[in-house]
C-alpha cells in the first residue's frame, strides 16, 4: 500500500501541471488500485473486512442512515430536489482518503451545505484487517454518533485533519473521544454522543456498512459516484467535479 508521504508527494507533482484552481488526485490512483488488491487479499483469506471486530448483530440506525448498511446523508435537510446524489466510500486510515479530504473536503461540504448535492458518505472498515487494530470501525461509530447530533461532516473532517502520519498507528478510545469536542459538540450533546460511544451504540451499523459496500462491488477507497456512475480518480479535480455536478443536476 502506498504510504501517505508518497500519496502525498504524488498529488503535489501532478498539481502545477494544473493551475491553482485545477488540482488532479490522478496522481494517487496507483496508491488506490493497490488498496483494492489489498482488500481482495484480505476477503479472500477471512471473507470479511472490518477486523477483529466480529460480525454483527442487530444495527441501531444513526440519524441520516438510509438504512440497515447504508451512509449516511450528510445533509438531508438542505439536498435541493433535483440534486445529484454523489456517494462517497471511504476509511478512516486509507492516507488516500485523507488527501482527497485535504484537496477536496472543502469543496464537497460546500456544496453539500449549498444543497448542490445530496451527499452520502459510507465510511468503510476494511483496513482494520489489514493494519491488525479495528481504528477504522470505531471511528465509522464515533462519527456515526456525531451524525445523532448533527455534526457528522464536522466529525468527519476532524478525524482527517488527525489522521496519524504512521499508517497502522490508528485511533485510541481518546482520540476519538477529543475529537467530539473539536467537531463542535459540547453541552448536554456532548453527554448524549459520549453515552453513544461508549455503548458502542453504530458498531453493529458500522460493520454492516463494510458488509454492504462490499456487496454493491466497492472494494477500493475513496471510491466516488455520481448518480450511481463512478467517478474516475484519474480524471477529478475541483472544476471536473463541478462540471459534473451540473450536468447531472435535473
Amino acid at each position: 500500500m502506498t504510504s501517505r508521504p508518497d500519496a502525498s508527494a504524488k498529488l503535489k507533482a501532478a498539481a502545477p501541471k494544473q493551475g491553482p484552481n485545477r488540482i488532479l488526485i490522478g496522481g494517487v490512483v496507483a496508491a488506490v488500485a493497490i488498496i483494492g488488491i489489498v482488500l481482495a487479499v484480505i476477503l479472500g483469506s477471512s471473507g470479511s473486512g472490518s477486523g477483529s471486530s466480529g460480525a454483527s448483530g442487530s444495527s441501531a440506525l444513526p440519524q441520516g442512515a438510509t438504512g440497515t448498511g447504508g451512509g449516511i446523508v450528510a445533509n438531508a435537510s438542505t439536498a435541493k430536489a433535483g440534486a445529484p446524489t454523489l456517494d462517497l466510500y471511504e476509511d478512516f486510515q486509507c492516507p488516500v482518503c485523507g488527501k482527497l479530504e485535504q484537496v477536496f473536503g472543502q469543496q464537497i461540504s460546500s456544496m453539500a451545505k449549498a444543497g448542490d448535492i445530496k451527499l452520502v458518505v459510507h465510511m468503510m472498515s476494511f483496513l482494520d484487517a489489514k493494519l491488525g487494530n479495528d481504528s477504522s470501525v470505531r471511528a465509522a461509530a464515533a462519527a456515526a454518533c456525531a451524525a445523532d447530533q448533527g455534526k457528522f461532516l464536522d466529525y468527519h473532517g476532524v478525524v482527517y485533519a488527525n489522521q496519524p502520519a504512521q499508517e497502522g498507528a490508528g485511533y485510541t478510545d481518546a482520540d476519538l473521544m477529543g475529537f467530539a469536542s473539536k467537531a463542535g459538540i459540547s453541552g448536554s450533546a456532548l453527554t448524549t454522543w459520549t453515552k453513544c460511544f461508549d455503548a458502542k451504540t453504530h458498531l453493529g451499523y458500522a460493520k454492516d456498512v463494510e458488509t454492504a459496500a462490499e456487496k454493491a462491488g466497492v472494494f477500493s477507497t475513496p471510491t466516488l459516484k455520481l448518480n450511481g456512475k463512478d467517478l474516475p480518480l484519474q480524471q477529478l479535480s475541483q472544476q471536473y467535479l463541478t462540471d459534473q455536478v451540473k450536468a447531472a443536476t435535473k
